[in-house]
């Protein structure tokens, strides 16, 4: 049984595809294949079986699992002692919404590279729709996602930091200086929303429209940068989170509205699949992002 074997199969388990498995190893698929086969003539089980395009583990599969994942992770640690006088080595590759890759990774990510500036850190901004699906095809190690508290099965979350939202308008805005609002100051307003696909997006104009709001018109961005310019510029109204804001609350030049939002229960959650190798260096990553952002 060779290390290579191990982990050409690991990354199998996490993958579920003979071709996202080559790509991240940067293998043709026939070595892929190859490697299986021999793994499997030498403990003389089936480890996995192609259904379609996916690929499933057996009961066999499922038992060597945790054990390939306890060797992998324990000969990272050797390297990582025996090298670099036992600093951290290895790459992260972490995904984030652009929300967040905007106002709360840089200081997590140049803190982590100031304490292990042996670390490779990949960063990969990915739409909130794209993002869980590329921890389940093994694209990324960790991701970051402003969401509603998630539940999955196959993914481990934590919530990190609860994230207030504000409903905002520029200050000639003639919504800016009414102090308590109505369902009906809506009507005929231009609301400015994120993309498609976008959790908060879809909350918020579900719940414009389930207390009455009509005649609404939608200009859809695909940058918060962008929807805050044209908010400031007058052109409706915005509903965002806080942490984007405070810069142009403070300076003025965005207000928020008198509006409920209790409802809207949304944080800054952190994921990895449940059958991820945790490697140090990915671990010392999420210590420090508990530390930093709880």
């Amino acid at each position: 049984m060779e290390i290579r074997q191990l982990k050409t199969f690991w990354t199998l388990a996490s993958t579920r595809s003979f071709s996202r498995t080559a790509e991240v190893l940067n293998y043709v698929p026939s070595t892929v294949t190859m490697q299986i086969k021999a793994l499997e003539e030498e403990l003389g089980v089936r480890l996995l079986d192609r259904l379609g395009k996916s690929v499933v583990l057996t009961d066999a599969g499922h038992q060597l699992l945790p054990y390939a994942t306890k060797i992998l992770n324990d000969i990272e640690e050797a390297r990582c002692v025996s090298s670099q006088n036992g600093e951290l080595t290895g790459t992260i590759i972490i995904g984030a919404d652009e929300v967040l890759c905007t106002y709360r990774l840089p200081a997590l990510l140049r803190d982590y590279r100031r304490q292990y500036p042996h670390v490779r850190l990949l960063f990969k901004p990915l739409s909130g729709q794209n993002l869980k699906q590329s921890l389940r095809e093994g694209d990324v190690d960790v991701v970051f996602m402003l969401d509603e508290p998630i539940v999955s099965s196959d993914l481990h979350t934590e919530i990190l930091l609860d994230e207030p939202f504000l409903m905002v308008v520029s200050p000639d805005h003639p919504l800016a200086s009414r102090a308590t609002l109505s369902i009906e100051d809506f009507n005929r307003e231009h609301i400015l929303l994120s993309e498609k696909g976008c959790s908060y997006r879809t909350f918020f104009y579900r719940t414009l429209v389930k207390n009455g709001a009509d005649s609404l018109t939608e200009l859809e961005f695909n940058s918060v940068e962008a929807i805050k310019q044209c908010t400031m510029a007058g052109l409706g109204i915005a509903l965002l989170p806080k942490m984007a804001l405070k810069g142009e609350m403070e300076r003025g030049e965005l207000i928020p509205l008198p509006w409920d939002l209790s409802e809207i229960q949304f944080a800054t959650q952190m994921l990895w699949h449940q059958e991820k190798w945790i490697s140090p260096s990915i671990k010392a990553f999420t210590d420090l992002a508990r530390n930093l952002l709880q």
